[in-house]
Formats: C-alpha cells, sequence, structure tokens
C-alpha cells in the first residue's frame, strides 16, 4: 500500500483510508473482522465520526490492538466549546485511547455553523486546549460547502479539510483544492464512489487520490470490499483514456439527479431541511442504511411528504435539481 503525508501534519498514512460508516450495520464480530482486514491490507488510516451510532465503539474495539501502528480521525457536530469537550471525552473512550491523532468539526456547512464554531466559547476553542493537553494531535474540518469550506481555509486555523470528491463532485479542483494546497494543509477525500452513486469502484478511488487528495477514505463493510478497494492502493497508475470515457458516462447518468449539499437551496420556505433529506435518502437507498435514516428522518418536524412544490429550491439551485420531484419520489421510497 503506497503511503502519503497528510497535508503538513506528520501523518504518513495509507493512500486508501476506512471510511467509518457503514460498518455501523454490522454485527459486531462482523465489524471487526472487516476493520482486521483492512489492516492486513495496510490500511493506517481510519475515519469515524460521533455521529455514527456505535461506529466509534467498534473501530475501539477492533483497532486498540495496533493503535501504534494507524492513525485515527473521528469528529463531532458540536459548535461550542463545552459540547465539543464533552463530545471528544466520549471518543476518547469509544476508541480506547488517550489520543486521536486527527479531530475534525463535523459537517460544517453554513457560514454561521464556521462562525459560531471559531468565536471565544467554540468549538475550535475546545480543540486548540485538547490539543495542548496531548489528547489530539491535528485539528480539521469537513463540509459540503465550497463557500464555508474556502472561508475555513481562509482562517488558517485547520490542519486539514476533509471533502466530498469524486467524479461527479470534481468542482472542488476550482478554487478549494488549489488553496488548501497552497496553505499545505491536508485533504482528505469522503465519499470517493459519491456515496454509491458510481459503480466502477477502482477508477473511481484512483480519480480521488490521483486529481486531489492525500487519501480517500471510501466506506467498506466486507472483507471482499476492503480488498478491491485497498488493492487500488498498490498501484496507483494514472487513469488512460478508456476509464476516463467510463468516469464521464457513468457521471453523466448522474447529471441533474445527484445532491452535492451544498445548501443554496436553504432555507425553505415550508421548513424542511432538504439537502439532509436527500442525505437521508442517499443512505437509505445507497447506502443500505435504512434503520439509520428512519431514524433521523423521525427526528424531523418536516419530512418529504411536507414538500408543497412551491419551486422556490429550483431557482436556487446552481445544479437545476428538480428537488420537489425528488422528495415525491423520496417519500415513495423511504417508508
Amino acid at each position: 500500500m503506497k503511503k502519503r503525508r497528510i497535508g503538513r501534519t506528520d501523518i504518513e498514512a495509507s493512500v486508501i483510508g476506512f471510511g467509518g460508516i457503514p460498518i455501523q450495520k454490522l454485527p459486531g464480530r462482523k465489524a471487526t473482522e472487516v476493520l482486521h482486514r483492512a489492516i492486513d491490507m495496510g490500511i493506517t488510516f481510519f475515519d469515524t465520526a460521533r455521529a455514527y451510532t456505535d461506529s466509534e465503539v467498534k473501530m475501539g474495539k477492533a483497532l486498540s490492538p495496533y493503535r501504534d501502528k494507524i492513525y485515527i480521525a473521528s469528529k463531532a457536530l458540536s459548535r461550542g466549546a463545552e459540547g465539543m469537550r464533552k463530545e471528544l471525552e466520549t471518543s476518547l473512550r469509544n476508541l480506547k485511547t488517550d489520543m486521536i491523532d486527527l479531530y475534525q468539526i463535523h459537517s460544517v456547512d453554513y457560514l454561521d455553523q464556521l462562525e459560531k464554531a471559531l468565536r471565544p466559547g467554540g468549538a475550535y476553542e475546545a480543540l486548540l486546549k485538547a490539543k495542548e493537553e496531548g489528547k489530539i494531535r491535528w485539528i480539521g474540518v469537513t463540509g459540503h460547502s465550497r463557500p464555508v469550506i474556502l472561508k475555513a481555509i481562509y482562517s488558517e486555523k485547520f490542519d486539514t479539510i476533509q471533502i466530498p470528491f469524486n467524479p461527479i463532485e470534481d468542482e472542488w479542483l476550482e478554487d478549494v483544492i488549489p488553496a488548501a494546497r497552497e496553505r499545505s494543509m491536508g485533504i482528505i477525500g469522503m465519499k470517493p464512489l459519491a456515496g454509491g452513486a458510481l459503480r466502477n469502484a477502482a477508477e473511481s478511488i484512483r480519480f480521488s487520490i490521483l486529481k486531489g487528495t492525500d487519501v480517500a477514505i471510501p466506506g467498506m463493510d466486507s472483507v471482499e470490499q476492503v480488498e478491491k478497494n485497498a488493492g487500488v492502493g498498490e498501484e496507483l497508475r494514472e487513469l488512460d483514456a478508456e476509464e476516463t470515457e467510463k468516469l464521464e458516462e457513468e457521471k453523466g447518468t448522474w447529471e441533474g439527479r445527484f445532491c452535492r449539499r451544498c445548501g443554496y437551496c436553504m432555507p425553505c420556505p415550508n421548513g424542511l431541511n432538504i439537502p439532509f433529506l436527500l442525505l437521508i435518502d442517499a443512505y437509505y437507498t445507497r447506502y443500505g442504511l435504512k434503520d439509520w435514516a428512519l431514524a433521523r428522518l423521525n427526528t424531523l418536524d418536516k419530512k418529504f411528504a411536507d414538500c408543497t412544490e412551491c419551486g422556490e429550491c429550483l431557482d436556487k439551485c446552481p445544479y437545476q435539481l428538480p428537488i420537489p420531484e425528488m422528495m415525491k419520489e423520496a417519500a415513495e421510497r423511504v417508508i
């Protein structure tokens, strides 16, 4: 497995990392089997989150015997210092470690969230203190909005960014990736298969690693997936013309139907959290995490069927997605 340094950090990680979302649906013993196979295949970078139900716990149980040979990244949704401190302490317990290599402010998709996290008493303050105390080593931010991630980059407070980067979501090459590179920030590529939308896995992962990220972290829930994805990191040859054409064709099948969670459609006049609802639909249909998706859906006051098809989002979406139609379809599907 080839390795790369993640930006200005001292993390020399395998170019293929392990995304911790899908193991939520695995029984504990099966999750351990998958994680141990990842280590056998040379994967050394493992990413999870407080929001991924029992993902941290499963990683802690499986990975603790190998702690000195791997890097662990986690993240939390808290924007305030007190909440972030509590989340970090929980992560440390779950992961059975006294230090986490990279801790990230999770899913910062709106400017007011970033501002809250960075102001005095915000989440960043808590992580900076935790770094001084030796509980974490590096601080990162994750998100789906280019303007927000750019603002985070320009703040020069973060060591890494984690963004969705794949043949469909390649617009980050226009501004975000160059800005991060200029500042020697690490770039972690989540969703290299676009959340399961892309079927040409090897080519899509190679695209992510070769075109813009230091490490790609596909989610994996079987030994077979681990073996196939890890194999990509053993020979990182450039994409040839036939492979590039194949990816372009597959990208074309999602044109006008793929939500990037950029947030431009918000706010909805009827109170729907459009990006989150479409994410729930993706988790339900593409990841197969039906119980997780339904649990998140049940926390919302407004659901798919509450869309009145007013059309305001149609004028705001930069990708011209037929959002009301997608809401109607999801209402029939996510049950």
